[in-house]
């Protein structure tokens, strides 16, 4: 992998810096001395963040929220801009978001919103962090069970990468990063899924330069789709696969991310083989490739309560909702569906996971 990488997408230049792997995580900050003011510099993280790497942060402001998916909403904001006010941040502070999705998202919406704007930068620690959701530039936050109902497209100054903080990772959490993984394979890389299929969880875990090369190619393809689409109006909505059903589970149930992203992919898949022509077969692959990266395949859901939500998903356009398909493993495809067929699939679904 690479040590340093400048993308440049419509609204501004991300630098995707890798720290090597004789670097240590008590010299994070320095990789960002030379661009950055220490004494302009606060740390976004979670109250377990913040436990577990105390030494990293030693002599940082810091904001602290509860490592919670509640803590994505507007209250949340409400709360870190007072302290920010407190701590006299002025339109010179850079943010940093050291943690998981939760984090990210938290930091960027803030920094975007915070006297109309400051920089920001990430450290994600999980590994949907660093193949998914530290990528791209949408920051947002959830409203009731409407989940990044608010949010901005904003892009960090920069993305720094340290595999090692997967090291602390817990084993759910890794299920859960695999399944944004898993995702890139099924719409884009038909190559990447028979790689997964070929291996385990333990695996990427022993080998260093396996997965450094993994997660690299996760974010070439996520950088690759939001560069030729980065206000979502076409082609980056196919990373949307399995995100459409997830959104309503994850709230409804309290989910984690990556397991209703797997739910919501066997969901696609259903729906994928009445509408895009989908081989049984390949919804058969997804199934025992999810077993393989312990994720679940099957869950009973209230078709009723889902539907309430979906109606009032963002892709929603009139009575017909961008839904993304796969015509074959490693193409995905949108789509426009009537709700009913939604619906149907839902149906479909439950019935099979009974």
């Amino acid at each position: 992998m690479t040590n340093d990488l400048k993308v440049t997408f419509p609204s501004g230049v991300v630098d995707y810096i890798f720290l090597p792997k004789d670097e240590r995580k008590k010299n994070l900050f320095e990789h960002l001395a030379a661009s950055y003011d220490r004494n302009h510099i606060v740390i976004v993280t979670n109250d377990h963040i913040a436990k577990l790497y105390e030494p990293l942060f030693k002599g940082y402001k810091m904001l602290v929220m509860p490592a919670s998916e509640r803590s994505k909403d507007l209250d949340t904001i409400g709360t870190l801009s007072r302290q920010l006010l407190e701590m006299g941040a002025g339109r010179n502070t850079l943010l940093i978001g050291v943690g998981g999705g939760v984090v990210t998202d938290i930091t960027g919406f803030l920094a975007s919103v915070y006297m109309r704007g400051v920089a920001f930068g990430f450290v994600p620690t999980s590994l949907l962090g660093m193949v998914d959701a530290a990528i791209g530039g949408k920051n947002g936050v959830n409203m009731g069970l409407n989940k990044n109902l608010l949010g901005t497209i904003t892009q960090p100054k920069f993305i720094l990468y340290d595999v090692r903080f997967l090291q602390t990772l817990p084993d759910v959490e890794w299920s859960n990063g695999f399944a944004e993984i898993i995702k890139y394979a099924c719409i884009f890389d038909a190559q990447l899924f028979d790689e997964l299929a070929g291996q385990h969880i333990s695996f990427y875990k022993q080998d260093d330069e396996a997965l450094r090369t993994l997660i690299e190619k996760c974010v070439a393809w996520k950088n690759n789709t939001v560069i030729a689409d980065e206000r979502e109006t076409g082609v980056r909505k196919l990373l949307n696969f399995g995100h459409t059903a997830a959104h309503a589970i994850e709230k409804l149930y309290e989910v984690p991310h990556g397991k209703a992203v797997a739910i919501g992919m066997m969901i696609a898949c259903i729906i994928s083989e009445r509408v895009a022509d989908l081989d049984a077969e390949a919804t058969e692959r997804l199934k025992q490739i999810l077993h393989q990266y312990q994720l679940p395949v099957s869950m009973a859901i209230n078709t009723a309560k889902a539907m309430d939500v979906l109606l009032m998903d963002k892709k929603r356009r009139d009575e017909l909702i961008d839904f993304i398909v796969l015509e074959k493993i490693g193409q995905g495809a949108i789509r426009s569906l009537p709700f009913d067929v939604v619906e149907k699939g839902l149906l479909a679904y439950s019935a099979i996971a009974r």
